[in-house]
């Protein structure tokens, strides 16, 4: 008798292509990424109609490449889970398309998930006993956003941001330094360099009735300081801006963060997203919860940029509780955690 659920699962929501085969919602076999970071680079960030037409070309062999190093076959696979939205409508779909012909070829059910379930799932990988309610941050370059999560598969949104995410604000003013594309690693590398204490940049809170995050008017002030190096012909420091614009950032994050737990009563934290993999936010927001006696839970770097283990792990979830989704399901742009892609 068969003791275990093994879920492949894919995701194509921006420019990773990965397959990734998890069992029993926390153990993963095998999870392969196809980036397509440096073609990126060359435009200073993701053009969608060249994402999509790189997924076509690497999802069969990505496919391939994960059922081998899993060891398994089709036949080994109970359902298949694909990311469904938010995300690049294009590249969407063709995971989405690719999953339905699994689907419909192998006689599997179907999990439609949703990419912003699947980050803050990511924290469970490898923790089977991680237990709820708890808190969890999720911030990446498109979403910065805290959620309660009191038990499987039920979110609530408690803040979100008001403009620009975390990680759209570190590509843009990775950008606007000259820095390249993407702007969070080499902001927090040469970070390292720099005296985060230089610049006194705006940190943004929200009035007492809300915890939602703001990063456009911290932007504007960093993107202020470069100009007036420029027109006055002083040389910029780099390093110096990078670190102080990061430690406001993290401040923010930090603080927000401790609030909604506090609210919440909640004694653990999961850190989510792509932006998860920032060691200052890692180490500062670790020693401020211990401070309150909270856990920080954080998935390993590679599962916190877009991957399908973390798909993986909250297909188990979706599956487990009967969510199989028609092969007639779509793909969607943008929707809030709260819902579920059907």
């Amino acid at each position: 008798m068969k003791t275990t659920t093994t879920i492949l699962a894919i995701e194509t929501s921006c420019d990773e292509t990965s397959v990734a085969i998890v069992q029993d919602g926390h153990r993963v076999l095998a999870n392969e990424i196809s980036s397509q970071i440096d073609l990126h680079r060359l435009y200073g960030g993701v053009v969608p109609e060249i994402a999509s037409r790189r997924h076509i070309k690497n999802i069969v062999p990505v496919y391939k490449a994960a059922l081998q190093q899993a060891g398994l076959t089709m036949e080994d696979i109970d359902a298949i889970a694909v990311t469904a939205g938010p995300g690049l409508i294009g590249a969407l779909l063709i995971g989405l398309s690719f999953a339905k012909a699994l689907a419909f070829g192998y006689n599997k059910p179907l999990v439609t998930i949703n990419h912003l379930a699947g980050h803050l799932y990511g924290s469970f990988i490898d923790r089977p006993n991680l237990q709820l309610p708890l808190i969890a941050l999720v911030v990446s370059g498109g979403h910065t956003e805290l959620i309660y999560m009191e038990e499987h598969l039920k979110f609530e949104r408690i803040a979100h941001t008001r403009d620009d995410a975390a990680g759209e604000a570190f590509d843009k003013i990775a950008r606007r330094l000259g820095l390249g594309y993407p702007g969070g690693p080499v902001i927090e590398n040469i970070s390292l360099k720099g005296d985060n204490t230089a610049f006194a940049f705006p940190r943004a809170f929200a009035k007492e009735d809300t915890l939602d995050f703001s990063f456009s008017g911290l932007k504007s002030a960093v993107i202020n300081v470069i100009h007036k190096h420029e027109q006055k012909n002083i040389e910029l420091p780099v390093n110096d801006i990078a670190a102080s614009f990061q430690q406001a950032v993290v401040d923010v994050l930090v603080e927000n963060t401790i609030k909604a737990a506090k609210l919440k009563q909640v004694n653990q934290v999961a850190l989510a997203g792509g932006v998860a993999a920032n060691t200052a936010l890692r180490q500062q927001l670790t020693k401020a919860l211990q401070k309150h006696n909270i856990k920080l839970f954080y998935p390993q770097k590679v599962y916190c940029t877009d991957n399908a283990a973390m798909v993986g792990v909250a297909g188990y979830h979706y599956y487990k509780q009967g969510l199989i989704a028609k092969l007639n399901a779509n793909a969607y742009a943008t929707l809030p955690i709260t819902e579920h892609p059907q």
